[in-house]
């Protein structure tokens, strides 16, 4: 056992002192504003001034999905689906694929130590024998050995080990970035039904009220009353109030198949729940958006993307490691012996010290070619790196700009709608007086249908959009 003592003092002395041939990391610039645009000359043209956020407004990241989702029934389905939603659990799994990989990679940082029993037997024929006949010889050897273990003197396996890591990292920051996805989606889901399910109702009373006055004018044709123009009027808007409802009907049942497949099961309890008020969605907005540096620790696919981005910097380590020699150890430690009884008596102790030195002399540019390969898979996982960042910029901007705009846009919406609602009572009262015709009510009532459904979808891009902006910002995770 004396002999092997330097052998283990040599392999302590290569664990503790293995370095990385890796470039040394440095996080690429921000290839973006330092702050989001702002609109001043869009501004300067509007009617009215949006709200401030409150000073006390806490930010995307530290507010969770139920402190900014209130309403009861979608908080039960972001619930079942983070429980079910087969993406997030494919995006789980692909965590445990890649802390597998980490784990072997790992491994091989560190020897692999085997227990060895054998026993081998073997015929030396007759010719072959000093003794000039055949004889059957016996050997049995017991033992622990290390098989191959590389010397890392110049940090190729470090290098594989970092790479590994950081792939482990970025599948658990893309899981992260899938989670407030889904969040959102959900919320989307949930609020588009609801749209749809508003319309619906305004158009199924629409249609009922439109009936009515068909039937009546109907009833007026038949003695001389009203026309049969005034007739087919009254039937083309009910019959189109129809059509609307229909394809409303259709549209709900499909954003409700859409949101069973995001919540992952069939929703527990019947659609229920109405669009949120204009207060609520205020809430909604209430986000500060900080700066645009914030957003690189804020949102997990730019971690991510910056992760891959560590992996393939490792890879360039790992290449250039491949020029210099590769020393790996062989040994064993144990005792031998003819028979299998004497195999632990005094004086059948064993040992094998097997050191290899490989040097690359000629390779046919292999060597050359990966180092190329790893370096343009940097300079790729850069590009994927800043566009990251760039995206993210991009979808915060545009959903700051929606939220200074689509307020004013639902308020001036709903004057549009009240105003048509006025005008419509106006145009009722001429007709019952006989000053306007009956062509002039039936046009009222088509615009002001049209800026009721139009108002719904006005608070509905309203919604969606102060989702996009608390996704975008980096909430959905708590």
């Amino acid at each position: 056992m004396k002999p092997m003592t330097k052998p283990a003092a040599l392999l302590s002395a290569v664990l503790l002192s293995a370095c990385s041939m890796a470039p040394t990391y440095q996080r690429p610039a921000a290839p973006v504003a330092a702050a989001f645009p702002s609109d001043s000359a869009g501004a300067a043209s509007r009617t009215s001034v949006p709200l401030p956020l409150r000073a006390d407004a806490r930010s995307a990241v530290d507010t969770g999905w139920r402190d900014y989702f209130t309403d009861p029934r979608l908080q039960r389905l972001i619930a079942s689906a983070l429980d079910n939603n087969r993406d997030l659990r494919t995006a789980v799994l692909r965590i445990e694929e890649a802390r597998a990989q980490y784990n072997i990679q790992s491994a091989d940082r560190l020897p692999n130590l085997n227990a060895n029993l054998a026993d081998t037997r073997a015929k030396t024929p007759a010719f072959l024998s000093s003794t000039g006949r055949s004889t059957i010889g016996e050997r049995y050897d017991v033992g622990v050995s290390v098989s191959s273990f590389e010397l890392d003197f110049f940090g190729r396996v470090k290098s594989l080990n970092d790479a590994a890591l950081a792939s482990y990292l970025a599948t658990e920051e893309a899981r992260l970035a899938a989670q407030i996805a889904l969040v959102a989606q959900v919320a989307q889901a949930y609020y588009t039904e609801r749209a749809y399910a508003e319309q619906y109702a305004l158009a199924q009373q629409t249609y009922e009220a439109r009936a009515r006055t068909y039937k009546l004018t109907q009833q007026r044709a038949e003695v001389g009353a009203s026309s049969r123009l005034d007739l087919r009027s009254n039937e083309t808007l009910m019959e189109t109030a129809r059509a609307a409802a229909l394809t409303l009907a259709r549209q709900r049942a499909q954003a409700e198949n859409a949101l069973t497949l995001l919540v992952g099961q069939p929703p527990a309890s019947a659609a229920s729940g109405a669009m949120p008020s204009d207060a609520q969605i205020d809430v909604l907005n209430a986000l500060p958006a900080g700066l645009p540096s914030d957003l690189l620790s804020r949102r997990p696919d730019i971690r991510a993307a910056e992760q891959r981005l560590k992996a393939a910097n490792a890879n360039i380590g790992a290449a250039r490691a491949a020029f210099f020699p590769r020393i790996s150890l062989t040994a064993a430690v144990g005792s031998s012996s003819p028979s299998l009884h004497g195999l632990f008596d005094s004086g059948s102790g064993s040992w094998s010290f097997a050191p290899q030195l490989t040097l690359p002399i000629f390779d046919a540019g292999r060597n050359s070619a990966n180092l190329t390969l790893a370096e343009v898979r940097k300079n790729l996982a850069v590009a994927d790196y800043e566009k990251t960042i760039q995206t993210a910029f991009r979808e915060v901007a545009d959903a700051l700009a929606a939220r200074d705009y689509l307020g004013e846009q639902v308020n001036a919406q709903r004057a549009v709608q009240e105003a048509q609602a006025d005008r419509l009572k106006l145009l009722q009262l001429r007709f019952d007086n006989g000053v306007a015709s009956s062509l002039d009510v039936l046009d009222a009532q088509r615009e002001l249908f049209s800026a009721q459904q139009t108002l719904v979808q006005a608070r509905l891009l309203r919604t969606t959009t102060a989702i996009d902006l608390y996704r975008t910002l980096g909430g959905g995770l708590k």
